[in-house]
């Protein structure tokens, strides 16, 4: 099984920054894409960033030029710059992994439990 764990959320003001980071273990061959979804309340889940192995980026619109998706491919982590935070920013965030656990097996998305980031004064 392949497990991913975040941190780094919390309560922010707006205009404030927060790192989230994401660590994958378990039984893993090899990590491809990896990247934060959230959630707002009464909102559909959307993606936020994505990063594949090789380091190519992708960014939702409303976060290009504040936030910045990184990862340690060594470590299986995944991170998360968040600055110049608004309130609508606010919501969980949830990581993923696109991840092969053995090599004759198919790859499959897995899931964080989620981290909650507020953004207020």
């Amino acid at each position: 099984q392949v497990q991913l764990v975040e941190s780094g959320g919390g309560l922010v003001q707006p205009g404030g920054s927060l790192r989230l980071s994401c660590v994958a273990s378990g039984s893993i061959f090899r990590v491809n894409d990896m990247g934060w979804y959230r959630q707002a309340p009464g909102k559909e889940r959307e993606l936020v960033a994505t990063i594949a192995s090789g380091g190519n980026r992708k960014y939702e619109d409303s976060v290009k030029g504040r936030f910045t998706i990184s990862r340690d491919n060594a470590k299986n982590t995944v991170y998360l710059q968040m600055n110049s935070l608004k309130p609508e920013d606010t919501a969980v965030y949830y990581c993923y992994a696109d991840a092969q656990r053995l090599p004759w097996e198919m790859r499959d998305n897995y899931w964080g439990q989620g981290t909650q980031v507020t953004v207020s004064s």
